[in-house]
């Protein structure tokens, strides 16, 4: 028998299959999240059935922005509880969990049996989101999955203060027409992030060891940056696109 989990974000939608007797996940996939979210969750199933074909799904959970636009699911999460289940599965020691998905970030701390103890959320503002990444990317004419590896051969520190993707917008278009680098600009914009990160992880008294999760978590910039400013290594999954939808599989 096999558990599906979906996460339904405001970018892109996941789903997870995984296996209830080895706890394996057996496929997992993600696209965009369109105008119908329950249509874009068929459309994963679909691609499920084309590989697998028809499995005996045991239950459902449903998790995320969307997640009450698909009642098909046998049980619906929070996307706090679904992370921290699933950052715990992934990693038993682990303390505290950041979570950047498309347009909000959560910082959560973990008890020691793996349950939320507290978090914050941002959800009002685009800025320390994967918004304000593709916001650069546009206006530093490369893709998304560039922006990582442009920011790395950063060689000058170039300094952004806005905390608004308005504002930064701006900034961003004036750096350009002053002659600075697209890597050192990248570069600020990932250092930004990193700062709002850290700001929101204060009143929490977070420890180690950090999970770093959600779609942002596959720019390996971003994670230097955090790691950095706070003075430890971050443990990321393996797909940490997939987290949701694996703690939402975890808690079918």
């Amino acid at each position: 028998m096999y558990k599906l989990g979906i996460d339904i974000g405001s970018r892109n939608t996941k789903i997870v299959v995984l296996d209830s007797a080895s706890q394996e996940i057996i496929f997992s996939a993600y696209r965009s999240t369109e105008i119908s979210a329950a249509r874009t969750v068929d459309m994963l199933l679909e691609s499920l059935v084309a590989k697998l074909g028809e499995l005996p799904i045991e239950r459902s959970c449903v998790t995320g922005y969307g997640r009450k636009l698909y009642p098909a699911a046998s049980i619906v999460k929070s996307e706090i509880t679904c992370h921290a289940t699933a950052c715990n599965f992934l990693f038993p020691t682990a303390k505290t969990v950041i979570d950047i998905g498309g347009q909000d970030s959560k910082i959560i701390t973990l008890n020691p049996d793996g349950s939320v103890k507290d978090f914050v959320m941002n959800d009002k503002c685009a800025a320390g989101t994967g918004r304000f990444l593709e916001m650069t990317a546009i206006r530093l004419q490369c893709d998304l999955d560039e922006l990582s590896a442009l920011a790395a051969m950063s060689d000058a520190v170039v300094p952004l203060g806005s905390t608004c993707v308005v504002f930064a917008e701006s900034e961003i278009i004036g750096l350009l027409a002053s002659g600075h680098k697209v890597q050192n600009i990248a570069r600020a914009v990932n250092m930004s992030i990193a700062k709002r990160i850290y700001a929101q992880m204060a009143p929490l008294g977070c420890e180690s060891p950090i999970v770093f999760t959600g779609g942002v978590a596959q720019g390996r910039d971003l994670s230097h940056c955090i790691s950095e400013l706070l003075k430890t290594p971050l443990l990321i999954p393996p797909d940490p696109e997939i987290t949701g939808a694996l703690g939402a599989a975890l808690l079918a």
